[in-house]
């Protein structure tokens, strides 16, 4: 979990910023994701894809949830 500090740090930051930011923690993290066997890069990559589905089906969940309350 973030700091409350590292939070708002990150809501100071322009889009452009936190894009710069993202993309140098992909650059310095793509040789550990590739490291091992074709199997083991692919499972890496695999549970990746599970994580953002997780993250995105809660996301999608909260905006049908909130939207719902905002309607009753």
């Amino acid at each position: 979990m973030l700091s409350p500090e590292t939070l708002e740090a990150y809501r100071q930051m322009t889009p452009s910023e936190r894009l710069v930011l993202t993309l140098a923690m992909m650059k310095e993290s793509e040789p550990y994701l590739l490291l091992g066997s074709s199997a083991q890069v692919s499972r890496k990559f695999q549970r990746i894809n599970e994580q953002n589905d997780e993250r995105n089906s809660a996301m999608l969940s909260q905006l049908a949830r909130s939207q719902r309350l905002d309607h009753d």
